[in-house]
């Protein structure tokens, strides 16, 4: 009878916490107690651990264990404690060597015959573990391709329990298992995801300038709001603006890597290169938007958007309580989410599109069609969208639909295809970004409106008087004129200008008052 000791990982949103688990064996009684905090399903881990073991070939002492989850105040969730249970209570028993089980970090879920099942997070658990100083984990084989996208660490795939305890010294003659893999497809959380590797550009018939409008939205990472009949193209705008974003940088794509590890979405042999997008329906809730859940803490769609794209098609059909939750995401770029023993954090730096129809029969100024609703039901409609979330959307345009003259026009004319918008988008952050090097921002977007009206950017007087003139008669907010200020920088660097000119600044108000 003895005292052992192995680490895991308790995850509270992105960031992770060490745990020391500890197995001891005492009394003569039979019993199994887990202590320090477990929720729900970690609760039931000591059934599972026993049959695990049983049908492992190594099955646990009769006598009393006690295993603590330390630090005790630290809440626990999930299932992937399990191997790091049973390993201690093996160690304690003498079964595998207690100095071997303690150098190493155990993340896993135990199946009731002794298999390892993948565990979500594995990712961010692994990079904490990393972070924290401990260089061996030992992982399920259905997760070790994602464990070894860390670098620097030595990762330990086993298919089992058996197998785990053979390579901590336990005589025990190998069996081969089936390793269970992670899931191919995308879990329930994984159903908002919108695959763009096949949409191009080219595809867009007409509606130049909204074309233009997704090059400047990409070019300084501005929200966008588009407005028009169904039928115009909003949807197919949308989704292309995630092609014209160039692929992300290594800070990024391990962040949006770890989001998508932590939602449940298998990563495979490499990290996530590309901007995503995320479409969730309109009947989502608050939590489903911005993340949480009653148990574990899961990001949202709008976290699961870092880096990328949230687009929510028929936005007033949203609840006005779930868009407005965005507002704070959208100027902090971050989410907090907050429960009575714990808060956790989700980055939230997205690009925000949204998309409307002009009243609820969706008629309402197309040619040759007449509206149903009543000027009342119109105003209601688009009042669902607030001001002050309105207020936060750089970019405000109109979409029409096209035209027969417009159609016959486009089929002899050469389109602007994806990979050469994303050129000038690229050209145009590069400009952004030697700009403004030394401050901690790389997008125009980011640049707090102080900064533009202080005299390192500050525009002269003839070059913002339709602006001030806007302000003074209150067509726009200050936010609305320092926003203002950051489209004309994006449009200046993607014509390639070294500062906003009149023409510039007075299409980016265009775009701003719609």
């Amino acid at each position: 009878m003895g005292l052992a000791r192995t680490h895991a990982v308790a995850l509270l949103g992105l960031t992770g916490a060490l745990v020391e688990v500890e197995a001891d064996i005492s009394g003569q009684l039979p019993g199994m107690v887990l202590i320090g905090l477990p929720d729900a399903a970690l609760s039931e881990a000591t059934e599972r651990v026993r049959a695990a073991a049983k049908n492992s070939g190594c099955p646990l002492t009769h006598n009393k264990l006690t295993i603590n989850l330390s630090p005790a105040a630290l809440p626990k969730h999930g299932s992937g404690f399990d191997l790091a249970i049973a390993l201690a209570c093996l160690a304690a028993d003498g079964v595998v060597a207690a100095g071997s089980v303690g150098s190493v970090v155990h993340i896993g879920e135990l199946a009731l015959d002794g298999r390892l099942r993948p565990v979500p997070g594995m990712l961010p658990a692994v990079i904490a573990a990393s972070r924290l100083g401990h260089r061996t984990v030992m992982v399920p084989a259905g997760n070790a391709a994602e464990a070894e996208l860390v670098p620097g660490i030595t990762v330990i795939g086993v298919a089992s329990l058996r197998e785990a305890a053979i390579w901590h010294g336990a005589e025990l003659t190998p069996v081969p298992v089936e390793t269970i893999e992670w899931p191919t497809e995308a879990g329930p959380a994984g159903n908002d995801v919108v695959e763009t590797g096949s949409m191009d550009l080219a595809d867009v018939i007409g509606n130049e300038d909204a074309i233009l409008a997704l090059q400047i939205a990409a070019a300084g990472g501005h929200h966008l709001f588009m407005l028009g009949p169904p039928g115009s193209g909003k949807t197919m705008l949308a989704a292309r603006l995630p092609g014209l974003l160039p692929d992300l940088d290594p800070a990024a794509s391990l962040e949006a890597s770890s989001l998508r590890s932590l939602a449940g979405r298998g990563l495979g042999r490499s990290l996530v290169t590309r901007p995503p997008l995320e479409s969730p329906h309109h009947t989502a809730t608050a939590a489903a938007m911005v993340g949480g859940g009653s148990g574990q803490i899961r990001p949202g769609a709008a976290a699961r958007a870092c880096h990328g794209v949230l687009f929510l098609d028929e936005a007033p059909e949203f609840a006005s309580a779930v868009l407005d939750a965005l507002r704070q995401p959208l100027e902090s770029g971050m989410i907090s989410i907050h429960r009575a023993n714990a808060v956790a954090h989700f980055p939230a730096r997205f690009q925000l599109v949204m998309a409307a129809n002009p009243c609820p029969c969706g008629q309402y100024g197309v040619a040759g069609l007449e509206c149903s609703c009543p000027p009342s039901a119109r105003r209601r409609y688009l009042a669902r969208i607030s001001g002050p979330l309105l207020d936060r959307i750089d970019i405000q345009l109109h979409v029409n639909r096209i035209t027969a003259a417009q159609l016959r026009l486009a089929a002899e004319e050469p389109r602007l295809t994806t990979s050469a918008a994303r050129e000038r988008v690229i050209r145009a952050r590069r400009a952004a970004r030697e700009r403004l090097a030394g401050t901690p921002w790389s997008l125009n977007s980011a640049v707090p409106g102080s900064w533009l009206r202080s005299r390192h950017l500050r525009l002269d007087r003839a070059t913002t008087a339709a602006l001030d003139r806007a302000l003074e008669r209150g067509g726009i907010t200050m936010r609305g004129y320092d926003r203002v200020l950051r489209v004309a920088w994006s449009i200046a660097d993607l014509e390639g200008a070294d500062r906003p000119g009149v023409e510039q600044l007075g299409q980016a108000l265009y775009l701003r008052t719609g």
